[in-house]
């Protein structure tokens, strides 16, 4: 019990802390994602852009879309802007036989991190403090972009066990 209360005091600064140093704090954070992600993606090899460790998983192509049609969806949301994700890899990820080309995954992660870091620049601290997302979904907007970049980081690490599958190391990671 004397545990439960020590992680549910935690819990309740978490937030109210990451508001309180505001958008700054986040840009330094969401940057260093964004690099550590495109290392990962660029780690890996493009012929195993495709692999997948069984036939529940999406392959690591589809893995690391799936991090930048996230991280799209959420900014635009949290930016008040449309989605800039194109038309052409929403349409090969809406295929459950499509795959992507390591190329292509690069620069749409490339645009992806920009177009977060761009949102992060023109906006001011009273976003996070606003209710954003769909009706189903609505958040504070500090919420909103924290459960994205830990939707990153979560599928970075699966990308990263898809990596040690097939024997290639994965980058360094660094916080």
């Amino acid at each position: 019990m004397k545990k439960f209360a020590i992680v549910a005091a935690l819990a309740a600064f978490t937030i109210p802390a990451l508001e309180a140093q505001g958008l700054d704090t986040f840009r330094k954070h969401w940057k260093l994602s964004g690099e550590f992600t495109l290392d990962v993606a660029k780690t890996m090899p493009a012929e195993y852009y495709t692999f997948k460790p069984n036939d529940e998983e999406m392959d690591f192509g589809r893995v690391m879309v799936h991090i930048g049609l996230a991280n799209n969806n959420a900014f635009a949301i949290f930016g008040g802007q449309d989605n800039p994700t194109p038309q052409a890899i929403l349409a090969v990820y809406k295929d459950p036989k499509g795959t992507f080309k390591k190329e292509d995954v690069i620069q749409f992660l490339t645009d992806s991190f920009a177009f977060g870091d761009k949102v992060l620049s023109s906006q001011e601290n009273s976003r996070m403090n606003m209710m954003l997302g769909p009706e189903n979904r609505k958040m504070l907007g500090v919420e909103w972009i924290w459960s994205y970049f830990t939707h990153t980081a979560h599928h970075r690490g699966q990308a990263e066990v898809y990596m040690r599958v097939k024997n290639v190391k994965p980058p360094n990671y660094r916080f």
